[in-house]
């Protein structure tokens, strides 16, 4: 497959896999609603958030959404427009490379883009998350009135969409019909209510679909020319007995399907997004000075609309979504309308003027944007965080300070590959690929020294294994051990199966 070249790619590539461990860090007073939620805006520099993430959210993302600078070459208030193409590029690669192992299997990403980086954005998601994989390029018709001082205006955006997944086995989630089911009717009073019609005729030419029907008012149909009937002849009396089959121009028309609305699965999403049904930019600079009083209090934010069909397109209520660009808020604020879990990564200092004032006012019950549409009155919470310190100081030891469950789920990450769940402070981690992992910390098998416990001896194995007979009674494999150093042999190690770990060195964020 052709790929896109241009200086340091390798270090771009390399970058991603050489990023330290980073712990987040809690700030309360920037949080907001119910602190027992999953909603995280966290404060700090995208790529190393996103290591921070892995841990914890690898292959759990449903949707994600990346509105990154365009590099037009543009200074705004709040970031940077001017980076060289060279340096833009080897900026996207390793975020690219890290929201890839965060999206689940069944995940998508939308990344939001113009003409000036698009073309060369398409090729290194081709190559990041494979051409096969690509399932559209959406044109987002972003304003309707004429800029006369371009050659030619500018009137629409591209939306780049990839899957986790083979786009040929990728289901979208169809846009919903209207709440007040527009298109329905019931003209011919059928007790089940009101509904709409679809043809009844599919592409090609199957021989059991081949078939004439006599319509009550005494016409004859054959499918239409190069067509077949949707169903079976027995399947079509089924349908027929059952009062499904409309016929139109007065019972003479070819047959057509009623849909009722409580089994209508709704509309297959299409390509071209209009401004009437996702917003304009105009639509967006409103929604944004009515949340702020300064006059221009963001330069590039994105509609409300827009954001609400990716995330119905995209997930289900309850599903995660990530935007590692946050800007203006929106995804975080149309996530938490439309009842999903979110993570929004900015690092300006508007993610504390901007967006973390933007979601106490949606969870306050703020009226903008698509408020009345989704039916929204508030409620709910998020937290905020911060980039804190790397997991390990420079000599290599362990931070003092770091809780357990950080450092935990570092270790298992990086040993196994998938995020860790557990909440007990239990040195045995967990068994994978039926090899169990163990990490020896402060204070954790009952010694409360400085340091204590760190080190793997005959004393902290016999507990690693006591405790490993208590939750693993039938587990008899291999053991890998994480610890500040190992005081055992290297023949005592081989005679009891155990691989052991310095940390924090061999505990750094994966790609």
């Amino acid at each position: 497959m052709p790929t896109l070249e241009w200086h340091d790619k390798q270090d771009a590539i390399a970058m991603a896999g050489q990023l330290p461990c980073r712990l987040l860090e809690y700030v309360p007073e920037h949080s907001h609603g119910d602190r027992v939620t999953p909603n995280m805006l966290i404060h700090g520099d995208n790529l190393e958030a996103l290591a921070a993430l892995l841990p914890f959210y690898a292959g759990q993302v449903r949707c994600i959404y990346i509105d990154p600078p365009y590099n037009t070459r543009s200074a705004f208030d709040h970031y940077d427009d001017r980076l060289d193409h060279a340096q833009w590029l080897a900026m996207m690669w390793p975020r690219l490379v890290l929201l890839r192992e965060l999206l689940a299997d069944t995940g998508s990403i939308w990344a939001h883009i113009d003409a000036t980086e698009g073309h060369y954005l398409k090729v290194i998601m081709d190559e990041i998350f494979g051409r096969k994989n690509f399932i559209a390029e959406i044109i987002w018709h972003k304003r309707t009135s004429r800029e006369n001082r371009a050659a030619i205006g500018s009137a629409h955006d591209t939306i780049f969409v990839y899957a986790k997944m083979e786009a040929a086995r990728w289901k979208p989630f169809r846009n919903p019909l209207p709440a007040n089911h527009a298109g329905y009717a019931n003209p011919d009073h059928d007790p089940k209510g009101e509904w709409r019609s679809i043809p009844f005729s599919a592409q090609g030419f199957r021989t059991n679909q081949m078939y004439r029907i006599m319509t009550p008012g005494g016409a004859r149909h054959d499918p239409p020319r190069g067509r077949c009937w949707g169903a079976t002849e027995p399947e079509y009396c089924r349908l027929l007995a059952e009062g499904k089959v409309y016929f139109p121009k007065n019972g003479t028309g070819r047959p057509r399907i009623k849909k009722y609305p409580w089994e209508d699965e709704g509309l297959t999403p299409m390509s071209l997004w209009h401004a009437s049904d996702a917003g304009t930019t105009e639509d967006s600079k409103k929604e944004i000075l009515a949340l702020f009083e300064e006059e221009t209090p963001f330069a590039t934010p994105k509609p409300e609309t827009l954001l609400r069909r990716i995330t119905e397109v995209a997930s289900n209520p309850g599903d995660l979504v990530l935007d590692p660009f946050l800007g203006s808020g929106t995804t975080a604020a149309v996530a938490h309308k439309m009842g999903r879990r979110y993570i929004g990564i900015e690092m300006g200092a508007h993610a504390l003027t901007h967006c973390a004032p933007r979601l106490r006012k949606v969870i306050e019950g703020e009226p903008g944007g698509i408020s009345s549409a989704v039916g929204w009155r508030g409620g709910g919470g998020f937290r905020c965080h911060r980039l804190g310190p790397v997991v390990g100081e420079a000599t290599g030891r362990i931070r003092p300070d770091i809780p357990f469950p950080m450092l935990a789920a570092h270790v298992w990450f990086r040993a196994t590959g998938i995020p860790w769940h557990a909440t007990d402070a239990n040195p045995v981690l967990g068994i994978h690929d039926g090899r169990a992992i163990a990490l020896l910390y402060n204070g954790l098998l009952g010694d409360r020294r400085v340091n204590g416990g760190n080190v793997l001896t005959h004393a902290t194995l016999t507990r690693i294994r006591a405790t490993l007979a208590r939750h693993h009674p039938n587990f008899s494999g291999p053991i890998t051990i994480h610890g500040e150093r190992s005081a055992l042999t290297t023949a005592t190690l081989t005679r009891h199966g155990i691989a052991f770990r310095q940390t924090p060195h061999d505990a750094r964020a994966r790609c």
